[in-house]
């Protein structure tokens, strides 16, 4: 812990990352709400990796040891909350939807934060309020601790294409498909099906942040058709692919 960068106050402020830019890891005596208003948001710690698009913010608790990095050109905002002011109640990192109000009110809020008005204390104030009432969405991917577990994760983030039953993947490495089921369940809290999905749309979001075709981006991660691609796509994320990387307000 002693080499990780601490910083005890959490900035608020907007800045821009180029694609594949990294911060690395640090932790901030304070919360943080991190939103990209453009590309795509990855922030990792020991538990795994949240990521998130412009629909979606990530809310990080005080002492979390978190990294992030950019797919696509990011357009990041980050809120610094102090460790008593917790509106979520919540003590772990956590993908939030992100309305329209809640967008402006994020952007105007980091546009200078050395602005001590009463006016932008009211706006956190609502601020506050808006984070209070959006929903958390199960954009994670957690990291294994299991050695069979993290073996079957290892070969579905070199292929996400990769079409094999988690049978045929324990036979790969070593696991039934009975022991790798329960690993499923007891270290990710999902079933082998809901995470592959996950895993799916995470890669099929950098590709997006990266400007690969839509057909592409299905067909390397693994879905039948684009059609198909374009249906779980929208129903995760309220809009379809082809518009991803013209969402940025």
């Amino acid at each position: 812990m002693s080499n990780i960068r601490h910083t005890p106050v959490a900035p608020t402020r907007a800045q821009h990352l180029a694609a594949g830019e990294r911060i690395d890891a640090h932790r901030h005596g304070d919360h943080q709400i991190v939103y990209a208003g453009s590309g795509v948001l990855a922030v990792t710690t020991d538990a795994g990796t949240w990521f998130a698009p412009g629909t979606r913010a990530i809310w990080i608790p005080a002492g979390t040891v978190h990294a992030h990095r950019a797919h696509g050109h990011l357009d990041l905002h980050l809120v610094g909350l102090p460790a008593a002011d917790n509106p979520l109640g919540l003590d772990a990192p956590t993908v939030l939807a992100v309305g329209p109000l809640l967008r402006e009110l994020i952007r105007a809020h980091t546009r200078d934060p050395a602005d001590d008005s009463p006016e932008r204390h009211r706006l956190l104030a609502v601020l506050r309020d808006q984070l209070r009432a959006s929903p958390q969405q199960p954009l994670r991917l957690p990291a294994p601790s299991d050695p069979r577990l993290a073996a079957v994760c290892a070969l579905l983030h070199t292929d996400p294409a990769d079409p094999r039953t988690l049978a045929a993947l324990g036979a790969a490495t070593g696991a039934s498909e009975r022991t790798l089921s329960r690993l499923f369940r007891s270290e990710f809290g999902m079933t082998f099906p809901q995470w592959r999905t996950q895993s799916r749309l995470y890669h099929a979001l950098r590709m997006l942040a990266d400007d690969v075709p839509v057909t592409t981006v299905a067909h390397r991660c693994g879905w039948s058709s684009a059609s198909a691609f374009i249906d779980v796509f929208r129903r995760s994320f309220g809009y379809t692919p082809g518009t991803h990387n013209r969402r940025s307000p």
